[in-house]
């Protein structure tokens, strides 16, 4: 697999490790709190560029193809109470993903580097979601409108969201055999019930396994969709080319 090397690009990688992750230490906790036995060699937490988590010993080159995450995560399991052990195992995974994050980036200039940041920034940490200082960015809430409507722009404009009454008549309702790779960067229109208004955006990222996407509007502003609503709601038209 070729290495990302744009800012939006080593972003996207970004997300989809941190959403292995995220998965790894909420819904699929007690499976990953199994995995972790004390009784087996060092052990390390990974997330992948394809959105899912893996619990395995380290890589056995040296130096390593990418930046190692924390090693022996399973020796303090039974020693902690867990969800003090899985706040721990957040922090270093946080570091972790970074590190990768800043891997991918090290040949960016200043304000790429600033730009990825900012995007990484815009998320809550996996520590602050653990230990509940931030809630899990799972879904969009489709009756919670985030903007005033008199911000939003019809047609062609820049600096604001664009949205139009209708769909456009060349889309499509997204469906459950669109959820593949090949939906990232794909553009669609989002409907808001409150709005009664179809928004323009791009599919930035996807995790397949959970069936969330982080769509990006044409205001900048990024949003994660649970896409089983999405679709359960025909909250979603592709435009098709």
């Amino acid at each position: 697999m070729a290495q990302p090397r744009s800012p939006e690009d080593i972003y996207s990688d970004f997300t989809q490790r941190r959403s292995g992750l995220l998965q790894a230490l909420t819904d699929d906790a007690e499976d990953f709190f199994d995995q972790c036995d004390p009784n087996s060699e060092n052990l390390v937490a990974y997330g992948h560029s394809d959105g899912n988590w893996s619990v395995a010993l380290p890589a056995e080159e040296v130096p390593p193809e990418l930046p190692e995450p924390c090693l022996g995560i399973n020796f303090a399991r039974d020693g902690m109470v867990r969800k003090d052990w899985l706040a721990l195992v957040a922090v270093h995974s946080d570091a972790w993903l970074m590190s990768v994050a800043f891997y991918y980036g090290a040949k960016l200039d200043a304000n790429a580097r600033l730009k990825l940041f900012r995007n990484i920034n815009s998320q809550p940490t996996l520590y602050e979601i653990i230990t509940g200082k931030a809630s899990k960015p799972i879904k969009i809430n489709s009756h919670s409108k985030r903007k005033r409507a008199d911000t939003v722009q019809q047609g062609n404009g820049a600096g604001d969201a664009q949205a139009a009454d209708a769909p456009l008549p060349t889309g499509r309702l997204l469906v459950y055999a669109d959820i593949t790779p090949a939906l990232k960067g794909r553009q669609a229109e989002l409907y808001w019930p409150d709005d009664k208004m179809w928004y323009l955006i791009e599919v930035y990222a996807i995790n397949i396994r959970s069936r969330i996407a982080k769509i990006q509007y044409t205001s900048g502003e990024f949003e994660d969709l649970d896409l089983n609503e999405i679709i359960r709601e025909g909250h979603m038209s592709l435009i098709c080319q």
